[in-house]
């Protein structure tokens, strides 16, 4: 056996810092059988099982007392298929490792989010997502998902196979089964144009549906405490390639966007009188700037300083009026915010649990700074975003349960049904799925 169980009583902790578990057993499987076994021993031992990728979730939708899978050595392509454009891959290998490969193989998903951190299971399981007109999140770009079900069989699902177990298991939330490979739809690679500018927060909202429709990719960052925000348009160009020089990519990605926005968080959280003058300078500190790269260059950014994050998608038409009622809720609540408010969109998609599941959404993100108090700040937006039935990001902070999630989610009781079906003695259960799904 090449899989390897660490003692009893670990402890698990997630990226952010809020998070942790303390588990009975750890597994390392290297192999599909190996997984498969180590879930059926899990059921002979009456103990519960959860993998767990690179913690990048606020949540614990991760933590498990039972059996810690770590899926580290289910990594790489399996294969690349040129005439169906699509690639499979385990379920373990980190963002990062996947857009490597495949730009030296010619080829590019088509939208992702913005770190690559995290693994592909993890990140389509919890419903990772860029932004995008006509593309959608990472999920709603899986061809086929291969994975081991409670009773230590191996299930396949695509559009023709299990097509009901596809349409829920794209963003399965870890409850139906231990993922172990997806097949993503990919394209040959292309060049994307950035231009970044800074405008004002009142001038993006009058004209957030003509950005919207303008730009295959719209997103910005709204700095609490200012009228500013940092706008940001991809589009696809025919080149040439122009990247960011190293000397200007370290200083304003690194040195200003991480070295110094850390810096000024210790200040900001040492001295929170001193936030919003530090978001002032912060807000115009950044130039606007262009630049044409291949994909996963202009889609994602290192983020090196440590936040806690709570995202909301809401409606799109109602993206507008759900901001305005943020700014003015942080205008009157005294609440000092270092960290910018990120704005960004999806398509209608037909994933069941998708945040943007039947309806074209608009996500609002909020952020605070690690260790600094954020329940006051993230209460109050939550009651904003729910108010315009916000459908939280399964893998960042929320309060949400059952009984709300069957309200905001036309198939809920889809997915409910399918998880009763694949998984009757709740093996892949936590606090947390008792908490979204229901006992």
């Amino acid at each position: 056996m090449g899989s390897t169980a660490s003692g009893n009583n670990g402890t698990w902790r997630n990226w952010g810092g809020n998070v942790s578990a303390r588990y009975a057993r750890e597994v390392t499987p290297a192999s599909v059988d190996e997984l498969a076994e180590a879930v059926r021993r899990a059921a002979e031992d009456g103990l519960r099982v959860k993998a767990v990728g690179t913690g990048h979730s606020f949540t614990s939708i991760a933590a498990t007392d039972g059996v810690l899978i770590r899926p580290q050595l289910l990594t790489g392509i399996r294969g690349i298929d040129r005439e169906n454009m699509t690639v499979t891959v385990e379920a373990g290998t980190p963002l990062k490792r996947l857009n490597l490969a495949l730009a030296r193989e010619g080829l590019s998903l088509t939208n992702m989010g913005d770190i690559m951190e995290q693994t592909v299971s993890g990140a389509t399981s919890t419903g990772t997502h860029g932004t995008g007109r006509e593309s959608g999140s990472i999920a709603a770009q899986i061809r086929a998902l291969e994975l081991v079900t409670a009773d230590g069989s191996v299930l396949t699902c695509s559009e023709k196979e299990n097509p009901e177990v596809f349409a829920a298991a794209r963003i399965g939330l870890g409850a139906l089964g231990i993922v172990t490979a997806i097949t993503f739809a990919v394209e040959p690679i292309f060049l994307l144009t950035a231009r970044e500018e800074p405008l004002p927060f009142d001038g993006v909202l009058a004209r957030f549906d003509e950005l919207w429709a303008e730009n295959e990719h719209f997103e910005f960052y709204w700095f609490p405490h200012t009228g500013n925000t940092n706008t940001k348009r991809n589009n696809r160009s025919a080149g040439p390639e122009r990247p960011v020089s190293r000397l200007k990519g370290w200083f304003e990605d690194e040195f200003l966007s991480n070295g110094v926005f850390q810096a000024a968080n210790w200040v900001g959280r040492a001295v929170p009188a001193t936030i919003p003058a530090i978001a002032q300078i912060s807000s115009k500190a950044l130039s606007a700037r262009s630049y044409t790269d291949i994909p996963y260059k202009v889609f994602t950014s290192p983020r090196r300083v440590r936040f806690v994050e709570m995202e909301y998608a809401v409606p799109r038409e109602a993206v507008v009026e759900t901001l305005r009622e943020l700014k003015a809720m942080v205008d009157r609540s005294g609440l000092r915010i270092s960290f910018p408010v990120e704005v960004r969109t999806a398509p209608a998609d037909d994933i069941t649990l998708s945040t943007a599941s039947g309806r074209d959404s608009a996500y609002i993100a909020v952020h605070m700074f690690r260790g600094t108090p954020y329940q006051r700040y993230f209460t109050a937006a939550e009651r904003i975003f729910t108010a315009h039935e916000g459908r939280p990001h399964w893998g960042k902070v929320h309060t949400r349960d059952a009984e709300y999630f069957s309200r905001v989610y036309p198939r809920f009781d889809e997915f409910t049904a399918l998880r009763d079906r694949l998984d009757p003695d709740r093996r892949f259960h936590n606090d947390y799925l008792r908490r979204v799904l229901g006992a």
